[in-house]
């Protein structure tokens, strides 16, 4: 459409403001589970791309398919999300208890709301099941095996990444995530 503007959202996006030029949302304005608040602000089939960086881990897989049904109404064909959440094969127990469901201990704890720990299998196939068809950029395997495809944060940047987090210099990953583009299909 000649002359429409792109709209790209940030949801959860808490204080990173990575993303300069896109709409940064909290869950209060903007929640992944309520269809009425994205009716309220947008048009189906409106949306060019949503990024959701450690924010599916916070509702259960059927809440994910959900959320994702939800977001997959709102974007244009050959929209996406750009979604980042910890990854279950990162094989590192300090990792993964920080990331466990539940978290790891006070329940002021960002991880305390944690309700699933996805791997790029369960990721993938959540995102499948609400009709997009799924991209993996980073992830680990099965044997804990870190697999990288370039990206381009102009199309979202993910600071819990091999090339953005500041706990991942000096050639030691310390801190991974699962990216995914879950892109509507043309």
């Amino acid at each position: 459409m000649p002359g429409d503007k792109k709209i790209r959202v940030v949801v959860g996006a808490g204080s990173f403001i990575n993303n300069p030029g896109w709409l940064h949302t909290q869950e209060k304005e903007l929640n992944l589970l309520k269809r009425e608040d994205w009716a309220d602000r947008f048009q189906p089939g409106s949306v060019t791309a949503i990024l959701a960086e450690h924010v599916w881990e916070h509702l259960t897989y059927e809440e994910g398919v959900r959320a994702a049904r939800i977001c997959f109404e709102f974007l244009q064909p050959g929209g996406y999300i750009r979604c980042a959440v910890p990854d279950g094969y990162f094989p590192d127990p300090e990792y993964q208890c920080t990331v466990q469901v539940g978290g790891p201990g006070p329940k002021d704890h960002p991880a305390a709301s944690h309700k699933i720990v996805y791997n790029h299998r369960t990721l993938t196939q959540m995102f499948e099941e609400a009709g997009f068809e799924t991209k993996l950029l980073e992830y680990c395997d099965e044997k804990g095996q870190f697999h990288y495809r370039h990206w381009d944060p102009e199309d979202g940047k993910i600071y819990r990444s091999l090339r953005f987090d500041h706990r991942n210099l000096e050639g030691k990953l310390r801190f991974v995530s699962i990216i995914a583009d879950a892109i509507k299909p043309q």
